[in-house]
């Protein structure tokens, strides 16, 4: 007794490609990659379940339906600069280093 191949639709991997509509991502953007930051702008806590199931909980300003994770080094930052400035509305975030163990954040008021 043999098993009968199933039909399927032939369709070349250029055709599957042209016609690939990507789902949308839920992707949490970086505070860094914005152009410059209200400080007015709101705080969300936030969460995410990570490949091996565990929590993590992370606090985000959300732009444009865009989530942008905060570390908490930034908001350290910017409370010493907002002693100095209370009347600060933008900053920028610049960040060194690749890995969680090397990364540093700067933060630095927008003119």
């Amino acid at each position: 007794m043999g098993v009968s191949p199933r039909k399927t639709t032939m369709t070349t991997l250029q055709q599957a490609a042209v016609n690939y509509t990507p789902s949308a991502t839920k992707k949490t953007f970086n505070i860094v990659d914005l152009p410059k930051v209200s400080t007015k702008v709101e705080l969300v806590d936030d969460n995410w379940t990570d490949k091996s199931g565990k929590v993590i909980n992370q606090q985000v300003i959300v732009i444009n339906d865009v989530k942008y994770r905060v570390p908490k080094t930034v908001i350290e930052q910017l409370q010493t600069i907002l002693k100095f400035a209370p009347q600060l509305e933008y900053f920028k975030v610049s960040k060194t280093g690749t890995t969680k163990d090397d990364t540093k954040y700067k933060v630095e008021p927008f003119v």
